[in-house]
């Protein structure tokens, strides 16, 4: 195979995985805490002199970090980060990083998501609803009371190393680098974030992904076309 099929395929590999990205935003244009994903790509060179070949390759996940829009829900448990930070959720494989905020106590009044996970205080310890209580009130600093009376803090954290995040299953990112508070933000109480995907732009790039990947499925067929010519006269 030539170096230029070579280069072809895995650049058409990087655009298959560039679109499945861009789907997968369109899809959640509307997922309350989405954070728009994207894909880096990056070129090497293999082999030295003449006989080299440069490949591009899509190695690198990022993460859009901009603010979403706030839309109030008047929700006593719904809450969005307003600024940088996270939410802080304990799950089976280990505290994970949220911007949705639909919270909720559950059977044992741990406040909790809707997937059960517990969401964890500026200690990273799970936060107590007592069921009787009336009045429930959550700070700018993430202080919920209720009746008056403080029942813990809720937690907002910001990666030491937002390039490092990982995307796990639904809404979560795993900070392998660690986290630390993040005094800075606000807690609203009432609204939860939407999607900061920008559909009309996701759209535009679905379509040039798409395009650019059948460029390079014409150039692929043409070659196999020359190669299978080729043989034939060689053969004759």
């Amino acid at each position: 195979m030539e170096g230029s099929t070579y280069a072809t395929l895995s650049r058409q590999s990087g655009l298959l995985r560039e679109m499945q990205v861009v789907a997968n935003n369109i899809a959640n244009a509307t997922t309350t805490g989405y954070r728009t994903g994207g894909l880096v790509f990056s070129e090497y060179i293999k082999g030295q002199g003449t006989g080299a070949i440069a490949m591009g390759h899509a190695g690198a996940h990022t993460t859009e970090m901009t603010q979403g829009p706030l839309n109030q829900t008047g929700g006593t448990y719904d809450f969005a980060i307003e600024g940088d930070g996270f939410f802080l959720v304990d799950t089976p494989g280990g505290p994970r990083l949220t911007r949705a905020g639909v919270f909720s106590p559950n059977a044992e009044g741990l406040l909790s998501t809707p997937d059960g996970y517990q969401v964890l205080d500026t200690e990273e310890a799970p936060i107590f609803v007592p069921a009787e209580v009336d009045g429930i009130y959550v700070a700018p600093d993430g202080t919920i009371s209720a009746d008056g009376q403080p029942l813990g803090q809720i937690g907002v954290f910001i990666p030491n190393d937002p390039q490092k995040m990982s995307r796990q299953k639904g809404l979560l990112f795993d900070a392998p680098e660690g986290y630390e508070g993040a005094p800075d933000a606000r807690v609203l109480q009432g609204v939860l974030e939407g999607s900061n995907v920008n559909a009309i732009e996701q759209i535009t790039r679905m379509v040039e992904v798409q395009r650019a990947y059948e460029m390079g499925q014409s150039f692929l067929e043409t070659e196999d076309e020359r190669i299978r010519a080729a043989v034939k006269i060689m053969i004759k």
